[in-house]
């Protein structure tokens, strides 16, 4: 079963997302911060990383530097999760090493499409 790791701090997002996933048939393991999220990325070797951008502790881009300078979760795939929708918060996901960028609210067939082409690479 394909484990994603969401990390995101709002309640009713992490709760829709996880469950919609979940009935997909994703094992979804969740944190609730970037520093959170980071030691789960390590201790878990998720396949996948839905990482919220707006974090409290360590925001999503810090924590996705951490994620891909450490070669250990290095090679997991990171599609940034942002409200922010302009082409530079885009922009600027990508430079701190996600490998996609999605927003929000989340469309969860398209969300679903990126998260299956990435594990197919």
């Amino acid at each position: 079963m394909t484990r994603i790791l969401l990390v995101e701090d709002n309640e009713m997002n992490r709760d829709m997302l996880s469950r919609r996933l979940s009935r997909r048939g994703f094992d979804v393991l969740i944190a609730e911060n970037g520093k959170a999220g980071v030691e789960l990325a390590a201790s878990e070797k998720p396949d996948l990383i839905l990482m919220d951008m707006s974090l409290p502790i360590m925001d999503g881009w810090e924590a996705t530097r951490r994620i891909k300078a450490n070669p250990v979760t290095q090679g997991i795939p990171v599609i940034a999760l942002t409200a922010h929708a302009m082409a530079s918060d885009r922009d600027m996901a990508l430079e701190a090493g996600c490998d996609d960028y999605d927003s929000k609210p989340v469309d969860l067939p398209q969300l679903v499409r990126k998260i299956e082409q990435l594990l197919a690479t």
